[in-house]
């Protein structure tokens, strides 16, 4: 393994902690353009922890979608840490397919969030109002419902383009020496 000089370590701590930072003001911004509005607005730190979760570790992206889903909670006005324990589950997974099973592509990252998206406006949907027994429930889901997910998958179109570019800009690349190379070959 290739040691690292200290400018180098020191480039490393300041790219990450700028992309950590970069990373939490678009989750503040989203939750501001959550909180404003009308009912039908796309949830737009689903997308955004689902990106952060896609490129980081499992500590980082469970944390991520726990502070997410919190964050979702207090914008939606629903029981606090629902979405919580969802988003963090979802994170996780996120981390875990695209460490095992999927590269990191626009396609792959496309399918996975429409599929958690969904599942996410489907269970809010179920514990939220189709438990309680309402009369013409249905409509909720057709008029509202979806079309919050519809919003959400849109917007998750942005969020990949914003967090690809800083990640390609300031997320580390493991350099590899020769050595390395001739061993793992």
């Amino acid at each position: 393994m290739r040691l690292k000089t200290p400018r180098e370590k020191r480039i490393l701590y300041f790219k990450t902690t700028l992309r950590w930072f970069l990373y939490f003001f678009i989750i503040f911004l989203s939750f501001t353009v959550m909180t404003s509005g009308s009912w039908t607005k796309p949830v737009l730190l689903v997308p955004a922890a689902l990106c952060i979760a896609m490129s980081n570790d499992l500590m980082a992206s469970a944390y991520t979608g726990a502070f997410c889903g919190l964050l979702i909670d207090i914008a939606c006005g629903r029981l606090l840490g629902f979405n919580a324990v969802v988003m963090t589950v979802f994170c996780v997974a996120m981390t875990l397919i695209f460490e095992l099973y999927l590269r990191k592509k626009f396609i792959n990252y496309i399918v996975t969030a429409a599929a958690m998206t969904f599942l996410q406006c489907w269970l809010d949907y179920k514990f939220f109002y189709e438990i309680w027994g309402y009369s013409d429930v249905e409509r909720i889901f057709t008029n509202v419902t979806l079309k919050v997910w519809l919003y959400t998958l849109l917007s998750s179109v942005v969020m990949y383009i914003i967090f690809r570019i800083i990640n390609n800009i300031l997320m580390p690349k493991e350099h590899l020496t020769i050595e390395e190379v001739i061993r793992t070959s």
